[in-house]
């Protein structure tokens, strides 16, 4: 059964069911209050009849007067009095015998005694009179509210109960289909996805903290997760291969000449002499490539700790200095804030190693080694990263193809690449809840700037909670390593 006819069911159902015990409840609690209000009514006209007749002839002429003018005649209304005897046996007294069984002694022993049959309420009571005279007063009428509006009730409850079992079919349906609709959506834009497209995302129509937005938020970093995961195997092994080509190139085209013919001792010791160097260029960046495959994403965990970024920088600039010893990168940490907090960011430290290096090392190598800038500054609660290159730049009618995974710009044929760099670094910043930005002008240099929430609020670290947060979280983290 699908899920959207299993809410409306169970919607339907509920309300169904509330609907039904209150229209039962309603009609419970009416027929109960016709049944006491009844009985009332032929109560006060047993208690006026016997005063109006057994009486003085003056009192009961008020009484009868005030029985007409307020107290209307009940259909089939019939009062009858029967004088009982001093002994109180009543079995010889005509006609109380037809009333039901227990109906006379309940009247004798308790004063009062109601019952109805089917139409017809009976209710009977004691009077004694002044002269110290006892009288069974028995009243008897048809109750009209229980036999024409209550079941007029009940007759409406009835067609109320079916007017709204239809309203809650039809609003159950508009409502799942509404609710359940952006679910189908995302069923059918997760179809789409396969390990060829994995730049695709979800739609957020809302940024509401709502389920939907959160269940497309969460299908969304997964595949960000994932496609990290997917371009740091590829960015590894596109760089390996190109790294590691060249050099082996030169040692088997060297070790190919040399043996080609006999040479004499000494153009034997200058090719080792070549294959030497260009073996030790072979390890070095062999030793390189394994120190970048140790900053990637293994795509089983993710290990968020607190970082600063200016520490985080200078380690990259480390790592992009032993890839490219020729590389020229200047980091102007001038617009450090004074308090280090603001520094401080929360970072899986080998992911944002990974993207910062490919964007570092894409300004090197499209610049030909001309001087990177990398600037650090905070700004109301964010950390932003700028790196900046003399380079080849980006056309303007191909920005909006940049994230698209092994896109290369068409003034990139003279450099080596594989596309997939620029993208990874997106994704990367992504899961980061941060922001990266390329602003480039061709054959002028282009600008990246990243954005990094800070781990502190501003209002943390200037009510100086910050070391105390701190302290907390280092805690925290101490007792999470015992266990």
């Amino acid at each position: 059964m699908k899920t959207q006819n299993k809410i409306v069911y169970v919607l339907l159902i509920v309300f169904f069911s509330y609907t039904l015990l209150f229209s039962g409840f309603i009609y419970y609690s009416i027929s109960n209050y016709a049944f006491t209000d009844f009985y009332k009514r032929l109560e006060i006209r047993a208690i006026t009849t016997a005063k109006s007749q057994l009486e003085n002839e003056s009192e009961g002429n008020i009484i009868r007067e005030l029985r007409q003018e307020y107290l209307e005649e009940l259909p089939d209304e019939d009062i009858k009095m029967y004088k009982l005897p001093k002994d109180g046996e009543w079995q010889g007294i005509n006609g109380l015998g037809e009333f039901e069984n227990g109906f006379i002694d309940e009247i004798l022993e308790d004063g009062t005694s109601m019952y109805n049959d089917s139409r017809t309420f009976f209710y009977g009571t004691t009077y004694t009179t002044v002269g110290k005279a006892t009288y069974l007063v028995i009243i008897s009428a048809e109750n009209y509210f229980i036999t024409h509006h209550v079941h007029y009730l009940r007759n409406l409850l009835f067609t109320s109960l079916a007017i709204a079992f239809v309203i809650i079919l039809v609003v159950a349906f508009f409502f799942t289909r509404k609710y359940i609709q952006p679910i189908n959506d995302i069923i059918e834009k997760v179809k789409e996805i396969s390990s060829e497209n994995l730049h695709l995302r979800l739609n957020q129509k809302s940024k509401n903290d709502d389920t939907i937005s959160q269940l497309a938020q969460t299908f969304n970093d997964m595949l960000n997760r994932l496609e990290t995961s997917f371009e740091t195997q590829k960015n590894f092994i596109s760089n390996a291969s190109h790294e590691l080509n060249t050099p082996l190139t030169s040692i088997i085209g060297e070790a190919d000449v040399t043996l080609s013919k006999i040479r004499r001792p000494e153009e034997y010791i200058m090719s080792l002499q070549t294959i030497l160097e260009e073996a030790e260029k072979l390890d070095k960046k062999t030793k390189a490539l394994l120190m970048l495959a140790q900053t990637g994403f293994d795509g089983k965990r993710q290990k968020f700790n607190m970082l600063r970024t200016d520490q985080l920088i200078m380690d990259v600039k480390d790592t992009v200095e032993k890839i490219y010893p020729v590389s020229k990168i200047s980091i102007d940490f001038s617009l450090l804030p004074e308090n280090p907090y603001r520094l401080k960011i929360n970072a899986n430290e080998a992911l944002l190693h990974l993207a910062l290096s490919n964007i570092i090392l894409n300004g090197c190598k499209y610049s030909d080694f001309s001087p990177v800038h990398v600037a650090l500054g905070v700004s109301e609660g964010k950390v932003i990263i700028l790196v900046k290159d003399e380079g080849i730049g980006i056309p303007d009618s191909e920005m909006k193809y940049i994230y698209d995974p092994y896109f290369r710009a068409s003034n990139t044929k003279n450099h080596e690449g594989y596309g997939i760099g620029l993208p990874l670094a997106r994704n990367i910043v992504r899961m980061h809840r941060g922001e990266l930005v390329v602003n480039s002008i061709e054959d002028e240099g282009t600008t990246v700037q990243i954005t990094l929430p800070c781990f502190f609020t501003s209002q943390e670290i200037n009510e100086g909670k910050a070391e105390e947060i701190m302290k907390a979280y280092r805690k925290e983290k101490g007792s999470l390593t015992e266990n």
